[in-house]
This record gives structure tokens, sequence and C-alpha cells, in this order.
């Protein structure tokens, strides 16, 4: 089976886990990467095959990826970022038809995801707790409808990048009033939530993580805890999202009062879900299945309590 990771820059983790999964599953397995500047990507070097591509927000992209996948045959297209979601989940006929399946949720989910004032509407709806949420215009012409802390972000941003904790509205004035939204700020313990959807649509699994520390937007120490408030939060969100397809992860705050609220969904892997799969919860494993027709061993008896410490490790080439 080929195996094709878009975005892999430092993805090794991910391909462990496939490595790992297909030796258990017996299948031999070949992975093949992606990325804008692979001979710079760690991921890249790890794989059997790696390739360099044009940007995802390149015209040519598709056709890169679409000649890729027939050169090699490949079974499964795995991407790992946000930005290259949207083009893809609208072009998957188009890799059926050459024997690949993309892992990616239908466009209306990928595109929910993209938009955080959507995502709080859509959530809200299927009985999810969010924070108040308001698009930036709004909260600048009405503060008061937002009380205490408050917290800026771009409504389609991932990673942490351009988040602001301002102490007074006029520090938001020159920030595009349609781009960006605020939210009433929740104190309490931050989780993330990896969820495993079917190629049925059907939620198979949720793991929640505590993120102890992050570096970068990504949790850097983390452990799985089982919290009821959020496995019943992900399969609220399930309801929600009918167009769920594979991996996606949530982002959630926990109060000492055990209230939660939603506020971030990612249509992809999640950063931290190596962890995930250290307790059992194997996506790229039952990925792997319902691409080779096995049946699937998809479940929710993944271990509580296993702590994740990540460090640093380098790749070395002789140029």
């Amino acid at each position: 089976m080929n195996l094709f990771i878009t975005s892999a820059g430092r993805r090794n983790q991910l391909i462990e886990c496939f490595r790992e999964d297909a030796l258990s599953l017996g299948l031999e397995l070949r992975i093949i990467t992606a990325d804008l500047k692979p001979d710079l990507s760690s991921a890249c070097h790890q794989a059997d095959a790696a390739y360099a591509v044009p940007r995802c927000t390149d015209s040519d992209y598709v056709p890169a990826l679409m000649e890729i996948c027939q050169r090699h045959e490949v079974s499964l297209l795995v991407p790992t970022i946000d930005t290259e979601l949207a083009l893809l989940s609208r072009h998957v006929s188009e890799f059926v038809a050459v024997g690949t399946r993309v892992v990616v949720s239908e466009p209306t989910v990928v595109d929910l995801a993209r938009d955080k004032i959507k995502t709080a509407l859509r959530l809200a709806d299927a009985g999810v707790s969010i924070p108040q949420t308001l698009q930036l215009g709004a909260y600048l012409a009405d503060p008061s409808k937002l009380k205490g802390a408050v917290i800026a972000k771009p409504k389609g941003g991932s990673s942490s990048v351009g988040i602001i904790r301002p102490k007074s509205p006029n520090e938001l004035e020159g920030l595009s009033q349609t781009d960006y939204l605020v939210q009433e700020m929740w104190e309490g313990i931050e989780y993330t939530v990896n969820v495993f959807f079917d190629q049925n649509g059907e939620l198979r699994c949720a793991v929640p993580h505590r993120r102890i520390e992050t570096r970068g937007g990504e949790v850097s120490k983390g452990r799985t805890e089982r919290v009821p408030a959020l496995v019943e939060a992900a399969r609220k969100l399930a309801t929600a999202l009918p167009g769920a397809r594979g991996p996606l992860c949530f982002q959630a705050i926990v109060t000492e009062a055990g209230e939660y609220a939603v506020f971030e969904i990612n249509a992809r892997f999640g950063g931290g879900y190596p962890l995930a799969h250290r307790a059992g919860a194997q996506f790229s494993k039952w990925l792997l299945e319902e691409a080779a027709g096995l049946s699937s061993s998809a479940n929710d008896d993944w271990k509580d309590g296993v702590t994740m410490l990540r460090y640093d490790a380098a790749v070395f080439l002789n140029e």
C-alpha cells in the first residue's frame, strides 16, 4: 500500500504511527511525502520518497498531487495543514477516479472549521457550550456585550497565530473588523480532544488530553484524561458535523466547577495525535484498515493517564 502525506514538515511521529500500524496489520507500506521544500523537511527525509510541490494556494497544487498519486498508485492521501483542506475536499472525486482516497471531511465541515464564528453558531445550535462570541465590528460597537476579560483572534487562524489579549477595546481598533472575532475569556484547564469518524461518518472514538504545556500553539506536554463533559461534547459535536470523516480535533477549556467551553475545531490530524495513538486510539491503523478493505478495529477503549513529554530530535544531512 502506498500512503501519501502532504505538507509533511515535521510530522515524523505521524509517519512512525503509520509504519507501526502497517507492521501490526501485516501490510507492506510505502510512505510518500510532499512539501514546499522537502530538502528542509525532517519528515520528508524519513519517508520512502519525497517531492517538492507548489504552495497549496497555487493553481498547480492539485495537479501536482494528482500526478504523484497516479505515478505511485497511492491508496491514501493524508493532508496535515488547515490551509490545504478546503481545496482538497473539493477535489475528492478526482482523486477517487485515480484510486486515491483523500482523508478529509466534506467541504461543509472543512469550511465550518476554518471560520470560528460559524463554528460557534453551529456548536451552540447542537447544544455544545461555547464562549460568548462576537465579530470584532459588533464588539467594538458595544463592548459591554461581553463581560470581563476577552480574547481576540483571526476567525480563520490556527496554531495561536494572531491571538491578542487586549486590556481595553482600543487596542483592537486597528484590526480588520470582519476577519477578527472576540470571545469572552475562560479560565481553567485547556484540553484537546482527538476524535475519529469512520468512512460512514460515525463517531468511533474521542480522546481528551490535558494541554500541560504548549509551544508554538502545539502541545509539548500532555496527558490523556477521561473527562465526561468533553466526551459528551464530542457526541454533540458529531451531530453538528454530519460530513465529518477521519481524524479531527477540538480545543476546550474546563473550569474548576466542571463547566466547559469548546472554542475551536481542526478538521485534520491534531499536532498532539501521537499521544492519543500511544494511549490506544490508533486512528492511523483504522485508516489503513479502511483503505485495505479490512474489518475495522476502531474503538473507544483507550488508556487514561498516558503522559507525553516531547523533546527535540534532529535529522542530519551530509551535503
